[in-house]
């Protein structure tokens, strides 16, 4: 017969509180032949993509559910599709971020005081305007990574690198293209000259 000991065992216990086992902006030592000076600037670096790429996504799915128009469908779905991929994105630069004996910035709050891109307002937009504000988040993180990655490469960090260039760049660029379609101007019927042959 179980005893009241042994009940307690498998009590959840609830309400802890300690201090923080490393503080925001810090590095913990790492074997991983990166000096310290390097890991904590390639740190700070994907803590900002990490920012701004978290802000990029929550603004394709505000984008996603607020979208309408004749285009409605499409946008939609591939704004769903973006903010998919970011996500994966993210996680990818928070390991990073951890993996160099760093924190990775995770609060909605601290995203907000970090980030670079512009915030939108509350309210529903047209889509043109929708695409060109998320065009604009696109292209502050390229600006960013495209620096960040050089500056890993100057140091020796070429896995932060390899991140940058062939996960964040790549997918930023790619999503540019996909969205940057959705505003050229082309005529639905005819050809732009007004001639058929």
């Amino acid at each position: 017969m179980p005893t009241t000991k042994d009940a307690s065992r498998a009590t959840p216990i609830t309400g802890q509180k300690a201090h923080e086992i490393q503080q925001y902006g810090h590095v913990v030592q790492m074997p991983l032949a990166l000096g310290d000076k390097e890991r904590r600037t390639s740190c700070e670096n994907l803590n900002q993509v990490l920012a701004d790429s978290i802000t990029l996504r929550d603004m394709y799915k505000k984008h996603h559910w607020q979208v309408t128009g004749p285009t409605f469908l499409q946008l939609h779905e591939l704004f769903d599709k973006h903010a998919g991929e970011q996500t994966a994105l993210i996680d990818s630069i928070a390991e990073r971020v951890q993996l160099l004996g760093g924190v990775s910035i995770a609060m909605a709050p601290d995203v907000a005081e970090t980030t670079s891109i512009p915030r939108p307002p509350k309210g529903r937009e047209e889509a043109p305007v929708q695409i060109s504000r998320l065009l604009q988040a696109h292209e502050i993180i390229l600006l960013e990574a495209r620096s960040m990655a050089k500056q890993a490469a100057d140091s020796g960090d070429d896995g932060t690198n390899d991140l940058l260039v062939s996960d964040v760049i790549r997918l930023n660029e790619m999503q540019v293209w996909f969205v940057s379609q959705h505003v050229v101007d082309v005529p639905l019927v005819h050809a732009g000259n007004g001639h058929t042959t």
